[in-house]
């Protein structure tokens, strides 16, 4: 490859005859696929395939590096291909730049595939075809070359992907929330929250921004969060707990502000349904169709999932939540006090950030896997710890101790891999615990 820098040649349609693609996982696959079809010369490399060493011996001049969310700014490819002023784009842009349809775009540290799924099937439910894609679903580059074009596309957007987004902007733009998250990549909070905004810099008055109210009102006391605010140049549009926004979630039901009325009851997915609710009204759903779409709606696996109710106790299933911001969202999803189950291998070692939440919503604690002593230091001063070792034994333990209007909750903040091939495995097995007091109830 040519090492001199160059300029950025990235044109207004985003055709090019020679492309770079660094990452050969779905996305990487979809958009060679989809530059293929334009008759572009594509490579393609990766960790697996292509070695470290045998970078460097790659003779291919590019016009555009198509880069996957894999590979952090910091990789020496990336550090590379920026240095000599090539281009980078996320998969998401050069799909988003071939759409036929309206974009509605999801982001936030935690639920954004639940509300993906959820926005698909309130579309649907009024007639409308819109296909998931990004993170969740298709790649976008795939989902724009299928035969027959939708009327959406609902595309799940990470952090990662929106670190290279250029000129990247949804017709419809969703900020669930920002919690400490990634910060191994992107260092800190105040790094985080600037990615995340970036979803909204391309946007025009055309457009529409629907972000948390309590994220404005930090706004306010935040100079650089402030300022990044004020420049948007879309409609906006909030939704939360709080009485101001103009999607409020109160009381398990949705409600508009300035129609005075109630829209659904949300049931246990809670805040995001005022979300989902912001959104839809936006695409000019009525509130029948969401509703019914909140009747029928069924959450992914292992994501805040209702697994049985015994004895006017609920047991919820949040096996993927896998850090610390997840197990937060999940806790303020629930009503009422929780049984918190929680433990394993542990991606951070600060455990004392959420006390505060514990303190207030959470009756007992059930510890399990490799995590559990550091937990048990850690919490045992605002909330009772029951050490119990498998998911098994917690299930057991919270089930003696839960009373009614209660909620068990699975929502462990660490991975898997201590004691399960991976979070599936640990929710169902979660779910076998519990099938097993329902059968046992029966019995007695």
């Amino acid at each position: 490859m040519d090492r001199r820098p160059r300029r950025s040649n990235i044109g207004p349609m985003y055709r090019f005859r020679t492309a770079l693609v660094v990452g050969c996982g779905r996305s990487g696959r979809a958009a060679e696929a989809l530059l293929r079809s334009q008759r572009c010369t594509v490579f393609s490399i990766s960790e697996e395939t292509t070695p470290d060493y045998r970078y460097e011996d790659i003779h291919f001049d590019p016009e555009v590096i198509i880069v996957s969310p894999g590979f952090p700014p910091t990789h020496p490819w990336i550090v590379d291909l920026v240095r000599r002023g090539i281009p980078l784009l996320p998969e998401i842009e050069l799909g988003w730049a071939h759409r036929h349809c309206p974009v509605i775009a999801v982001t936030g540290s935690n639920g954004k595939s639940t509300v993906v799924k959820w926005i698909v099937d309130a579309l649907a439910q009024a007639g409308q075809r819109a296909v998931p894609c990004g993170n969740y679903g298709f790649p976008v580059c795939g989902a724009v070359m299928l035969p027959e074009a939708p009327d959406w596309l609902v595309i799940e957007v990470s952090s990662f992907q929106l670190e290279t987004i250029r000129k990247f902007r949804p017709d419809i733009g969703l900020l669930l929330n920002v919690l400490p998250n990634h910060l191994d990549r992107h260092e800190t909070m105040e790094n985080y929250r600037r990615i995340k905004l970036s979803l909204f810099k391309n946007m025009t008055g055309k457009d529409t921004a629907i972000l948390p109210f309590g994220f404005l009102r930090t706004s306010e006391n935040n100079l650089s969060l402030n300022t990044e605010l004020i420049h948007l140049k879309s409609v906006r549009k909030t939704f939360g707990a709080e009485s101001g926004a103009d999607f409020c979630y109160s009381g398990g039901r949705v409600g508009q502000i300035d129609l005075n009325g109630t829209w659904f009851a949300n049931g246990i997915l809670g805040i995001a349904g005022a979300a989902v609710a912001a959104v839809c009204e936006t695409c000019g759903i009525p509130p029948s169709a969401v509703e019914r779409s909140a009747r029928v709606f069924k959450p992914l696996p292992h994501r805040i999932m209702p697994v049985a109710e015994i004895g006017g106790v609920k047991y919820v299933d949040d096996s993927k939540a896998t850090n610390l911001a997840a197990m937060c969202a999940a806790i303020r999803m629930c009503h009422g006090k929780i049984h918190l189950i929680a433990g394993g291998r542990p991606k951070e070692s600060d455990f004392s950030l959420v006390k505060d939440l514990l303190a207030q919503r959470v009756s007992q604690l059930y510890l399990i896997g490799e995590s559990s002593g550091a937990m048990q230091v850690a919490w045992r001063d605002v909330v009772p710890c029951n050490s119990c070792e498998t998911v098994e034994r917690a299930v057991a333990a919270a089930h003696g101790n839960a009373v009614p209007g209660e909620t068990v909750l699975l929502s462990p903040a660490c991975t898997s891999f201590d004691q399960f091939r991976n979070f599936n495995e640990r929710g169902e097995c979660f779910a076998a615990a519990v099938r097993g007091l329902v059968v046992k109830n029966v019995n007695e």
